[in-house]
């Protein structure tokens, strides 16, 4: 059964509702999160919204209305940034292959066979905005990254113009879900702005009637503790939404500004205030690059790698080295043939020239054998008997002829002279 692509995914995110929602390995974290959110908001509207609907009969619902509507609003926006893909770059199955270029490698002194090895530079460089900007390849994905692009650590993927890993949030912030995780945090300001002011207002309206400020405190204790919470909680939402706001007007990201800072190189992505407030806010949001819910296309097949011609040196390596022991082993067997051969071709030249001395002249006998009493002549037999086996190329015995001929003609005087001495 073909499978989805969520449920081989090579990183290390987790998938809900066959896919369609995405989350980080640290989604736990977002539990937390909700609960610092709900938890003061409920105890917010059960115990001091109520109480201000009947101080202000005109306008106390309309408080608790706003809460819950903007509670709500804060939630979804806490929904779209962690179950949303940030922006991930699917991997590829293998590295580009038109990056490639082969070069050999070879230990000389080892007497190695040279073989190919592949190559690609780590690097490239592209022009953003008029201005170069370098890529890096990554080893994970293998790809070469898009510019602002980088690798969570993580969450195990690349993802486009990569902000940081929010652990509140448990998921990467990158170019598709950052609007909604700066929304989320102005909002979640904007809220503990909201519940600190409404629950002072109860301790104003208490003070009124109980004349001190202790005696409004002890009749309304959840609402201190409310303001406390929310006094602490803004420092940290707060902070964070002036930073991003610094960072949107300069068109940075989190990632570039702390690693970038103290190089003082030139912003190649920097439009203008203006400009980058608008990109990060009114420019349409890019389609996913993933289908996670889709299923599994099968990668059409590789087509092979290029034959590397092998060169004259690696001929003579193979032929020298690759089989040398074996080689050496069949030479020595095809020698003690030939040795056997050689020595028993002399022990019948010499017992038919002692049987040929007794009936026929000395010269009449080397005639009758075929032998030239030419010296040079019948060392080039011995030579090539010797030497028959140079000619081997793939262990084949080769027998000059003019030695073939020789044996023959001995064989045939040895029955001639048999015969005569028969008649005789």
């Amino acid at each position: 059964m073909a499978k989805r692509v969520y449920q081989v995914w090579k990183g290390s995110n987790k998938f809900l509702f066959g896919g369609r929602l995405i989350f980080g390995p640290d989604a736990k974290s977002l539990v937390v999160t909700l609960l610092l959110i709900l938890v003061p908001v409920i105890l917010f509207c059960t115990l001091v919204a109520r109480k201000l609907i009947d101080e202000i009969p005109d306008g106390g619902f309309a408080i608790l209305v706003v809460t819950i509507v903007f509670t709500i609003y804060v939630l979804v926006l806490l929904l779209c940034t962690s179950a949303r893909d940030p922006g991930i770059i699917p991997r590829n199955s293998h590295p580009p292959e038109e990056e490639f270029c082969y070069e050999s490698s070879a230990s000389a002194e080892a007497g190695g066979r040279q073989t190919p090895s592949l190559q690609f530079p780590r690097t490239k460089e592209v022009t953003v905005n008029g201005y170069p900007v370098r890529v890096k390849y990554c080893d994970t994905c293998m790809l070469y990254r898009p510019p602002r692009c980088s690798h969570c650590s993580i969450c195990n993927n690349c993802v486009e113009r990569f902000d940081h890993h929010c652990p509140w949030v448990g998921q990467c912030i990158g170019m598709r879900n950052y609007r909604y995780f700066f929304l989320f945090v102005s909002s979640s300001t904007i809220l503990c702005i909201f519940v600190f002011a409404m629950s002072a207002l109860h301790i104003k309206f208490i003070f009124d009637d109980k004349g001190t400020v202790w005696k409004a405190m002890r009749e309304s204790p959840i609402s201190v503790v409310l303001m406390a919470y929310c006094f602490i909680s803004l420092w940290f939402v707060g902070g964070l939404s002036g930073f991003h706001l610094y960072l949107i007007g300069t068109n940075q990201t989190t990632y570039e500004n702390f690693r970038y800072r103290a190089d003082n190189r030139m912003n190649a992505y920097d439009l203008g205030c203006l400009k980058n407030f608008l990109e990060v806010f009114c420019t349409k949001i890019k389609p996913s690059r993933n289908d996670f819910h889709a299923y599994v296309r099968e990668d059409p097949p590789r087509p092979p790698p290029p034959r590397m011609v092998p060169t004259v040196e690696e001929e003579e390596a193979d032929d020298n080295g690759g089989d040398r022991r074996a080689k050496v082993e069949d030479d020595l067997e095809i020698g003690d043939d030939i040795l056997k051969i050689s020595q028993r071709r002399n022990f019948e030249v010499e017992e038919i020239r002692s049987r040929g001395s007794e009936s026929l002249p000395r010269n009449s006998s080397e005639v009758e054998l075929g032998l030239s009493s030419d010296p040079q002549q019948l060392a080039g037999i011995r030579s090539e008997t010797r030497h028959s086996s140079w000619g081997r190329r793939s262990g084949n015995l080769e027998i000059s002829p003019e030695v073939l001929a020789g044996n023959l003609m001995v064989t045939e005087n040895r029955n001639h002279n048999t015969r005569k001495e028969e008649h005789q």
